[in-house]
This record gives C-alpha cells, sequence and structure tokens, in this order.
C-alpha cells in the first residue's frame, strides 16, 4: 500500500538519529510519525488490520514497523520484539521501493505492517502521533501493570509524558509528573497530572524525594514511568518509587551513556523493573479508540506548538534539539504531487 503522507511529526528518535545517537539507524531517511491517505493499494490488501474496507482517498495510519511472524521473538509471543522489525525502515531512499520514512511526499506500508483508517472525529493534527507516542506509553502502561487507585510517576512531560498523563488518568491513578520546563507542566496539567514538581524550582535530588514523598503520604508512588531518556533520570526514579514498587523505562535508549547502578538497593527495595520497546501492532487500533473517545477531554490537538514545511525539516529538527520548540509537525506540500509506481513486494 502507498500512503500519500499529509503531515509527520519530529519525535524524540529523530532527534536521536540525527544527533547520531539512535542504537539501531544511523543513516537513510528520518521521520515515523505520520498520517495520510491511502494513494494506492496492492490486490493482496483490501482492508486494514481491524478489517475495515480501505479505498484510495482514505484516511490512515500504520505503524513504522513490522511484524514479522517469523522470527524467535514473533514465535516467542514478543512480537514487539521482532527481530526484523527495522528490515525497511533502515533502507535507504535509494533503495526500492524508496518511501521508507515519513519526512516526505509518500511513504510505502509493506504487508507485515499495521495499518487502520482514521475515524472521522480525529484530526490530522491528532492521528499523526498515535502511532508512536500514544501506543507506545499505552503498551508500557498494560505491561507494568498500573491499577486504578495507585500513583504514578511520570517522568519527562513531553510528548510521551502528556499522553501517559491523559492514559494514566483515565485508568483511575493518581498523576505526578515532573519535568524542569513550567510550560510543560502546566501542559501537563492539562492532560490530567494531579500534581506537577518542577525540577529547575527543586534542583536538589533529597528534595524533590522529600516533595513526592508528602504527596504520597511518606511512601513514593506505586509506579514511576521514565520518558525522558536522560540516563540520571533512572537513577532518580529508583530513589523516587516505595519499596515494592514498579519501574517502566522507555525513554534511555541510546548506546553508551551510562549511570552508577547499586543492584543491591533494589533488591533491598524489592523494585520490579520493566524496560519495553516499540509495541503490539494492535495498539495502534486502541489508541485511535481512546482518541475518538477523549479528544474533547484532553487537548491533544495542543501538542505541536510548530509546523515546518517538507523544504524546511532540517530547521525543524535543529529547532527541536535546541528545544526551542516542544513538539514540531512537518506539513507536506500539497502543490508538488509526484506519483511513485506502487512496487510488488
Amino acid at each position: 500500500m502507498l500512503m500519500k503522507v499529509t503531515r509527520a511529526n519530529v519525535c524524540g528518535s529523530e532527534l536521536h538519529i540525527w544527533n547520531g545517537k539512535h542504537p539501531v539507524k544511523k543513516s537513510g531517511g528520518l521521520g515515523h510519525e505520520m498520517v495520510g491517505t491511502v494513494a494506492a493499494i496492492g490486490d493482496g490488501r483490501p482492508t486494514d488490520n481491524a478489517g475495515q474496507p480501505l479505498n484510495p482517498g482514505d484516511r490512515i495510519v500504520a505503524t513504522y514497523f513490522q511484524t514479522c511472524d517469523r522470527c524467535a521473538r514473533c514465535l516467542g509471543g514478543q512480537p514487539n520484539l521482532c527481530d526484523n522489525a527495522y528490515e525497511f525502515f533502515g533502507k535507504q531512499p535509494e533503495e526500492a521501493p524508496h518511501f521508507h520514512a515519513a519526512f516526505g511526499t509518500h511513504y510505502y506500508i509493506h504487508p507485515r505492517q499495521h495499518v487502520y483508517k482514521v475515524p472521522d472525529e480525529i484530526p490530522d493534527s491528532v492521528a499523526a502521533s498515535a502511532n508512536c507516542a500514544l501506543s507506545q506509553v499505552t503498551f508500557g502502561i498494560d505491561q507494568i501493570g498500573l491499577q486504578y487507585g495507585e500513583t504514578l510517576l511520570i517522568q519527562g512531560a513531553g510528548g510521551l509524558g502528556l499522553n501517559a498523563a491523559a492514559v494514566a488518568k483515565e485508568r483511575g491513578a493518581t498523576v505526578i509528573v515532573i519535568d524542569p520546563s513550567e510550560p510543560r507542566l502546566a501542559q501537563a496539567q492539562r492532560f490530567g497530572a494531579d500534581h506537577t514538581i518542577n525540577m529547575a524550582e527543586i534542583p536538589d535530588l533529597e528534595e524533590r524525594i522529600t516533595a513526592i514523598q508528602r504527596l504520597t503520604g511518606g511512601q513514593g508512588p506505586d509506579v514511576a514511568i521514565e520518558l525522558t531518556g536522560v540516563p540520571d533520570a533512572f537513577a532518580e526514579g529508583l530513589r523516587q518509587i516505595r519499596r515494592g514498587g514498579r519501574y517502566l523505562v522507555m525513554g534511555n535508549l541510546s548506546p553508551g551513556r551510562t549511570v552508577p547502578f547499586d543492584p543491591g538497593y533494589v533488591t533491598r527495595k524489592a523494585l520490579t523493573i520493566k524496560h519495553v520497546d516499540r509495541y503490539e501492532g494492535r495498539y495502534l487500533y486502541k489508541s485511535l479508540a481512546f482518541l475518538a473517545e477523549h479528544r474533547d477531554k484532553y487537548p491533544f490537538d495542543a501538542m505541536i506548538d510548530a509546523t515546518f514545511t517538507l523544504d524546511d525539516v532540517e530547521e525543524a529538527l535543529e529547532k527541536s534539539l535546541a528545544r526551542e520548540v516542544t513538539r514540531a509537525a512537518i506539513l507536506m506540500d500539497d502543490t508538488a504531487e509526484p506519483r511513485p509506481e506502487l512496487s510488488t513486494p
């Protein structure tokens, strides 16, 4: 299937690649959070993965990775860890079918990628982030087993953190968000955060631990999620969680960045630490359902604070890297519409 890309977001992964710090992808096209319309369909793909008929012009989202269903991880019941997930994502633009990434006019969806039709009530500005941020944190929260009535500490109020706050709030959790940016923390409150901690105002770790214990009856949160990509945040999360608590780590992925780790401390606190990579493709469908139900309750369309044209991708990346913008979107130029041929898989 060929997608005509409408818009794509600048995610943290793009910044890791752009900065040369991504653990897997070192070159090739950029972009994976996207929404678009069906441009052409091969004979073997008449419906999306939920069984809904697809036709040219229908709005769709797709996973940026595939699930091969034949590698050891897929056969072992861990399809999110598919050994061949990035078989096409890592290809160079010169290699057919050429359209391997979202920062382009078109994107080629391979047979083993999950694709879903976008409900009419979800605008493109909201749908674009479903295939990464929202699906990722929803899968992670399920994996860590967040329960109704528990207290959740979210480290980082970027796109992942904001989506995590909304999902956790809808599951009946008390949500605490920690971040050094006051504008981000204000946004987190709009996404359901009950309490926020500004690291810039409380730079001392011991004082932050005391502040969060005051919010949790002196115990610490039941669950924490690391979504910053900063190694020191991992060390802090271990200190913040209550004894017997659970820690979901999703933000740190750059190789070679380390932090001191005390296994005995973790044992004495009887902590559960779970690292999650990607998500199962079906979670993209769950994310669309969540957006359709809650898009009027949470300002999903306000996550993007800057837009750029396809010609200005480099500027979008640099400004995102410099934190001059929080979340940037690339809007494709509709005046130029090349019609690439649909290759045979």
